[in-house]
């Protein structure tokens, strides 16, 4: 069977769900610490004075949240590993080749694993660096603004503060930039990065499973819905090899001995990737591709669905992790009430969108944020 990123995504989600856990955690601590003594007119004072206190509680989120994390990944990046290689078995089985592949040894390769591990935790660290400073800053923020608008009389204390929890849960705990200098808030980029590395792990356990039984190239599923990223590369064959650009080769047919057959390869595997083929939420999969037997897939039915589509179900999510982020920083349960209202808004939303287009599926696991209030 093909290997895609869309293999893995059980796993991303699972692992995802503990920064979106953290920052549920994180708003409803930073609420809970504002909304203490909040009509004592000392309430500056004394918010200064339990700083300490919220940095530290934070902390304990931020610490549990990467030992938690790092746990998490190794166990999906195992598993998704040898989904992929699975997926080669399941593909080639009834070769010659693949008979050879399953009497081999089927343990995940621990260097790989470990590479897609450090990976993680390279594009992660910044994530539990920038947490606490995050969160103590915006506290200080609120602390200062709503003195100060309290004082001139302009509003009273907690809608101030309401207002300014309000702000921040809209954002979520942002300054996360990546390698393309997109920026992104603390859930949605681990989440990218989990889904990313994850994807990779199937991927590469696939292609090492065809390097053992030295099958070379592959070929790019034709995917409906494709995005700019990855529409040049569908259909296409690619090497595993590290020749990159456009090629043709004289391969060995692979079930006739002594006779070659003409491919044209259109890159290498590492140069599609590097230019977006397998991008998170990629539709595509990847197949060996064995000379004189495979062919070219064949260009699906044209769904009614478009890809802008697709990217309007991406912003409905959004929408509905923001007010729940915002029903977690509630200091009353008037707040909470109404950020639940605009929650059921655009979860009817989804509702609707997904009925007017049904080559879409509701995913929700992607619209989730969990509260411990």
């Amino acid at each position: 069977m093909p290997v895609s990123p869309a293999m893995a995504e059980d796993l991303a989600t699972e692992v995802a769900r503990l920064y979106e856990d953290a920052e549920a955690s994180i708003l409803e601590r930073l609420a809970s610490a504002l909304e203490a003594d909040l009509e004592s007119p000392l309430w500056a004072e004394l918010k200064l004075a339990a700083l300490g206190n919220l940095r530290q509680a934070v902390e304990v989120v931020a610490d549990a949240l990467q030992q938690d994390t790092d746990g998490a990944v190794r166990e999906a990046l195992i598993e998704a590993y040898n989904r992929g290689r699975q997926a080669a078995v399941a593909e080639l089985g009834a070769l010659d080749i693949g008979r050879e592949l399953v009497a081999r040894e089927t343990l995940p390769n621990a260097a790989a694993v470990d590479r897609l591990a450090a990976s993680l935790a390279e594009d992660t660290r910044p994530l539990y660096q920038r947490i606490t400073r995050a969160v103590v800053d915006t506290f200080r923020s609120i602390v200062s603004r709503v003195s100060g608008g309290v004082l001139l009389g302009t509003t009273t204390r907690r809608q101030a503060t309401q207002r300014a929890l309000d702000q921040f849960a809209s954002r979520g705990i942002t300054g996360f930039v990546d390698r393309a200098g997109r920026s992104w808030d603390m859930a949605a980029y681990a989440e990218m990065a989990v889904r990313s590395v994850t994807a990779r792990a199937a991927i590469e356990g696939h292609i090492d499973a065809l390097a053992e039984i030295n099958v070379g190239l592959v070929v790019v599923s034709d995917a409906p819905l494709e995005c700019p990223l990855c529409a040049a590369w569908e259909g296409e064959i690619l090497t595993l090899a590290d020749r990159s650009g456009p090629h043709t080769i004289r391969a060995e047919h692979e079930i006739e001995d002594g006779r070659t057959v003409i491919v044209h390869v259109a890159g290498s595997l590492l140069e599609a990737r590097a230019s977006g083929l397998f991008h998170p939420n990629c539709r595509h999969s990847l197949s060996a591709y064995l000379p004189g037997v495979s062919t070219r897939p064949e260009a699906p039915p044209t769904p009614g669905t478009t890809y802008e589509d697709t990217q309007r179900q991406r912003e409905i999510e959004r929408h509905i992790r923001l007010w729940k982020r915002r029903q977690a920083a509630a200091m009353n349960e008037q707040h909470r009430r109404r950020a639940g209202s605009y929650v059921r808004k655009w979860q009817a939303a989804m509702r609707e969108h997904v009925a007017a287009h049904p080559d879409l599926r509701r995913k929700p696991q992607r619209e989730q944020i969990s509260s411990a209030r």
